[in-house]
């Protein structure tokens, strides 16, 4: 089956047609979509969305874009959360120092708390990195070694430098829409490199469609340009791509079961 590791279908950008958006990716072959929580005061929304479909699951976390709003944040909120039904991974969460939406400190911070969560519930953490590669590295380094944790390096377009150091640690790295862009081969050099059993594929939607659907809202029926992508640049085939990605998927999220 494909799978969408990386959705965000309680965005308001799906608010009018959200149940023909999943129906578009069934159609599509897309076998299971992992939704994302971007905020806690979004959680019953993205929650909503796993337990109205057998194939869609949830995490639990906070965007750093959304950190200021979730300072008091701490690892036992997200732990009682986790245990919710069809939650299966911690985030995303992490640094994004291009924009800066919320201050570093308190991205740090509550990135911090993610983890400790993601150690504490043995759900993967799902990371998002921007424009932070050295401070990301040494901070999952440095917890890491307190007491290891199993990472997603989400929409990874982050170094070469940080990915070597994330294989490393053992994470799994995933592939959005940006591997298809015609300006992106820096990242396509690096998913040349990614390790083989670790990768996943992504939209992220609805941001970042990918070729040839770029300018348009993204949507989980895309995912298959990825894959195509994603198997173009490794030399394998499209059913090849297709196992691995979806071997990847299941043995990082292991709560959702295998079929």
């Amino acid at each position: 089956m494909i799978i969408d590791s990386h959705v965000n279908l309680h965005a308001p950008q799906f608010d009018l047609d959200r149940e023909a958006v999943i129906d578009r990716a069934r159609a599509a072959g897309v076998g299971l979509m992992l939704t994302i929580c971007d905020k806690i005061s979004a959680f019953e929304a993205v929650h909503a969305v796993a337990m109205g479909n057998p194939d869609i699951w949830a995490s639990v976390g906070t965007h750093p874009h959304e950190a200021k709003e979730n300072q008091e944040l701490t690892a036992d909120d997200l732990v009682r959360l986790s245990a919710r039904p069809r939650v299966v991974g911690i985030g995303e969460c992490g640094l994004d120092f291009h924009y800066d939406l919320s201050p570093r400190d308190i991205q740090i911070a509550v990135f911090k708390v993610h983890i400790e969560a993601a150690r504490r519930s043995g759900l993967p953490l799902i990371v998002h990195t921007r424009e932070a590669d050295e401070i990301m590295g040494d901070i999952l380094e440095t917890e890491y070694a307190k007491g290891p944790f199993r990472i997603l390096m989400h929409c990874y377009t982050s170094g070469a430098e940080l990915a070597k150091r994330m294989a490393a640690l053992g994470a799994w790295f995933s592939v959005s829409g940006i591997a298809t862009f015609k300006a992106a081969q820096d990242v396509r050099d690096i998913v040349a490199e990614m390790p083989a059993d670790r990768i996943m594929v992504e939209t992220d939607c609805p941001y970042l469609a990918p070729v040839p659907m770029r300018g348009r809202r993204n949507e989980p029926a895309y995912v298959g340009h990825v894959l195509a992508e994603l198997a173009r640049i490794r030399g394998w085939s499209l059913s090849e791509a297709e196992s691995r990605t979806s071997a990847a998927f299941f043995d990082l999220f292991d709560r959702v079961p295998r079929p």
